[in-house]
């Protein structure tokens, strides 16, 4: 009987420490699990905090930009100074220009003062990447690729390309007329890919003037450029031998351009150009240089 007892006894013994082995086994497996779904949640709050935490970090580097420029109280502004009757230099050698005027008043009407880069069109780019002006007013035209590494302001002008010739050449009737001609153009400007568009041969300008010189001189065939720079060419020049030999359909818009992440800057200004547009001061800058709303 002894034995016997010995045998069940040993039995029972067995059996309990594989019931405890059991549920430790599970307890274990059950706080892996909730070890890992921790985890993850963990996870997906961090990574909402993070995103939340960058947006709000832009927005605040966006507004410490406009803070500081306040704080300075001075709008640097990117131009080239040789552009009429957009950003040129009258006979008394000030800056002057449509673009000028617009800027200015824009800078006014966020009690900041005007203080203008002169750059030419080449390095303007580079300028405003280097930080060495806030903004550019230039005519620069409003363009999907540009729109990819800057912000641009509302449009504040309207324009067509134009192409510009000698008077008595009749050679030249259209853009495709361009094959093989040689264009004076800025390299980077769309007036510049424009003309390359059409099979011109570019020789380079620095802008407009360079540009109706070396047609005028016989060095180039002819220029595609603003129409508005040319009615105000004419306008100061009425007897000069220069014509329009075809003009674009569509008109190019333009505004001012920035660096991305200056939104609180861009809104700023853009509230600056509504308020001018709504009062009537536009239509009197723009009366003055064109003789008509350039916008509309």
């Amino acid at each position: 009987m002894k034995k016997i007892m010995s045998v069940v006894m040993i039995m029972m013994l067995v059996l309990v420490l594989a019931a405890c082995g059991a549920n430790t086994s599970a307890t274990n497996d059950t706080d892996n699990n909730d070890s890992a779904n921790n985890e993850v949640t963990s996870g997906d709050d961090n990574d909402a905090n993070g995103d939340s935490d960058s947006e709000q970090d832009d927005t605040q580097e966006a507004q410490a930009l406009l803070d500081q420029i306040k704080t300075d109280g001075v709008l640097k502004i990117g131009t080239e100074g040789t552009y009429a009757p957009f950003t040129f230099h009258n006979e008394e050698g000030e800056l002057t220009g449509f673009d000028v005027d617009v800027a200015r008043e824009v800078a006014s009407r966020l009690d900041l003062e005007a203080q203008f880069v002169e750059t030419k069109w080449d390095g303007m780019f580079a300028g405003l990447d280097a930080k060495r002006f806030d903004m550019v007013a230039n005519e620069v035209g409003i363009r999907d690729d540009r729109k990819e590494k800057y912000d641009f302001s509302d449009p504040y002008i309207q324009s067509k390309a134009v192409l510009i010739v000698n008077a008595d050449d009749d050679s030249i009737q259209s853009f495709e007329d361009l094959k093989g001609k040689n264009a004076g153009q800025s390299l980077t400007s769309n007036y510049g890919d424009l003309a390359r568009s059409y099979g011109a041969e570019i020789v380079a300008v620095d802008g407009f003037n360079q540009s109706v010189d070396l047609l005028l001189s016989g060095r180039i065939d002819g220029t595609i450029n603003d129409s508005l720079s040319y009615y105000d060419f004419v306008k100061q020049r009425p007897d000069v031998a220069l014509k329009i030999a075809d003009s674009a359909d569509n008109s190019a818009q333009s505004g001012f351009m920035f660096r991305k992440g200056n939104e609180a800057l861009v809104d700023a200004v853009n509230g600056a150009l509504k308020a001018m547009i709504e009062d009537g001061t536009y239509s009197e800058i723009s009366q003055k240089w064109f003789g008509e709303d350039v916008l509309n």
